[in-house]
């Protein structure tokens, strides 16, 4: 495999470690001991052919062996390019307590610092770490996952999830919320959302209930801050020096947003679907009989609209979201999604306040995450962002409450969809547009002087979605000020390290870099050696480290 970047100049650093079992790290998890030697050679500027290039070499034989070349300088290497890249959600076990595969995350997590990327976005469950008990914390895993992101020279954005991931058991991702919260749902269902046909969605507890403590004598809100300040004493020493952000879980997806279905892993960028308003749980319910009382029209606390079709209806051929004549647009209507859309936002509000208060001091960047909402969005009614908790319409701006509640408290904004364009997706929807729906948002983090945090929708990444995210990026960050832009890359998995993946992912940290020249190369991983046929395994690259499902 030829190498892409020459230059007479040579330079060799060797990283020695020795692994074993990681230890349960309590303040400082950079502090790692290993049992097994091994050494990494990283080239810079390097002339060698890749047979005289860097290895790896484990001392029980080695059975792992790669090359880095790029072109970086030492304050490049320090500072990073804006990009970030989400761990497999499986990094750490079910249990909780360990990272899997530990060979292969660090050979990885090396390969990215390599590359140049600022550090790693990682997911702390909610359904690990507090699993079995109520104020029980394990964070022993995750602990180790820093430690071994901080060796390697990378920075951590840490997600607190309080949601669920995937759809079930027989999901080999599947996380579900804490078994002692489930139990909990188990006595009162009225926990879960609900919708109109007395379906329950666990994805998250219902925000109807926030402040009621229905969970073991806590509040839900109570619970999520006694979990962020658990966190915080945990990894104290490391907030605002490793540990640079935390992302706050505020709803299904870590988004701030209502469940749109039954269904807990739509395939929401494909599907179009209508959404169902998640109002029928007694909590909620309770909520909206109150707010219609006192407007003196009792009839229109009983639930939620009628006429919203099925899932899948055309919204035209719906009493309530049909351009003319729907009663969204109505005085019910107005109603309705002003109370839908004020609960959601005074769930954020307790949160933001919670989070703002607890990671006070601690120099660290806080983030909280919108739904892409795009499939409805050249359509009067955006049926499928009024039934996720957006009020916005054709005539309403529904995100610029949030945005000015987000920099009330410090916040910054996340969004994914960043690689997605109208041109591709309108082939397959009409009413779609990924990107009028990001141009509004971005808009809105503009006048409210927020930090964007931008994230891919799909993993499958050609040359023209990266330049697409290149192209909404500039859209935010250009002008006169210069705001400040990060891309959450989601996610590392084997496909990463494909030789035509790579390449387009490290030019596209190079182009994130304003320009920074290098490149990262992978040679070899187990007992197979990449050599200069244009077609060679390196499709396989840590494919035997990590087995992905």
């Amino acid at each position: 495999m030829a190498i892409l970047s020459q230059s007479t100049a040579s330079f060799s650093p060797s990283f020695v470690s020795t692994r074993s079992d990681f230890t349960r790290l309590t303040r400082f998890p950079c502090r790692v001991t290993f049992r097994r030697r091994f050494t990494v050679s990283s080239c810079f500027n390097s002339s060698k052919s890749p047979g005289a290039g860097g290895f790896l070499s484990p001392d029980n034989g080695g059975d792992v062996s790669y090359e880095l070349h790029h072109d970086l300088s030492a304050q490049r290497r320090r500072s990073g390019s804006p990009v970030f890249v989400t761990m497999p959600v499986n990094s750490v076990s079910r249990e909780g307590g360990r990272v899997l595969r530990p060979k292969a995350m660090m050979f990885s997590l090396k390969a990215l610092a390599t590359a140049g990327v600022e550090g790693v976005v990682v997911e702390i469950w909610w359904g690990l770490v507090e699993k079995n008990k109520p104020r029980v914390y394990d964070w022993r895993g995750y602990e180790e996952l820093v430690a071994m992101a901080c060796k390697c020279g990378l920075k951590v954005r840490a997600v607190l999830s309080f949601h669920q991931h995937g759809a079930g058991p027989d999901d080999p991702n599947w996380i579900p919320l804490p078994l002692w919260v489930l139990d909990e749902i188990q006595k009162d269902v009225e926990l879960a959302y609900c919708d109109r046909f007395g379906r329950r969605n666990i994805e998250y507890i219902s925000l109807g209930c926030d402040i009621l403590p229905v969970l073991c004598g806590r509040s839900p809100i109570q619970v999520y801050a006694d979990f962020m300040r658990d966190f915080r004493d945990t990894f104290r020493a490391l907030l605002g020096v490793i540990i640079t952000g935390v992302q706050i879980g505020m709803g299904p997806g870590g988004e701030l947003r209502y469940p749109l279905s039954s269904l807990e892993e739509p395939n929401l960028a494909w599907s179009g679907e209508l959404g169902e308003f998640q109002c029928y749980d007694k909590y909620m319910l309770a909520s909206l009989n109150a707010s219609a009382r006192n407007i003196g029209m009792r009839e229109w606390g009983n639930g939620g609209p009628f006429g919203t079709g099925s899932l899948m209806h055309n919204p035209e051929h719906t009493d309530f979201f049909k351009n003319d004549g729907g009663s969204w647009d109505r005085p019910y209507g107005k109603f309705f999604l002003e109370w839908y859309s004020d609960m959601l936002l005074l769930h954020g509000e307790r949160i933001c306040r919670e989070a703002e208060t607890i990671f006070r001091g601690t120099e660290v960047h806080i983030s909280a995450k919108l739904a892409a909402i795009h499939w409805h969005y050249v359509t009067q009614s955006h049926p499928s962002e009024l039934t996720a908790g957006y009020y916005n319409t054709f005539n309403r701006d529904g995100y610029l409450p949030i945005a000015r509640m987000f920099s009330k408290y410090g916040f910054s904004m996340c969004c994914s969809c960043f690689e997605m364009q109208d041109a591709i997706m309108q082939k397959i929807n009409p009413d779609g547009s990924p990107e009028g729906f990001l141009r509004q948002l971005l808009l809105a983090a503009r006048l409210c002087d927020l930090s964007l945090e931008g994230q891919n929708f799909s993993t499958n990444l050609d040359d023209g979605a990266f330049t697409q995210v290149l192209k909404m990026s500039k859209f935010y960050s250009n002008g006169i000020e210069k705001r400040p832009f990060s891309f959450n890359f989601v996610r590392m998995d084997k496909r990463l390290f494909e030789s035509r993946n790579w390449d387009r992912f490290t030019r596209f940290v190079r182009q994130m870099s304003n320009g920074n020249i290098f490149r990262a190369r992978l040679y070899s991983v187990g007992d197979i050696r990449f050599k200069a046929a244009p077609v060679m395994a390196e499709a396989r690259l840590l494919y035997h480290l990590y087995q992905y499902s």
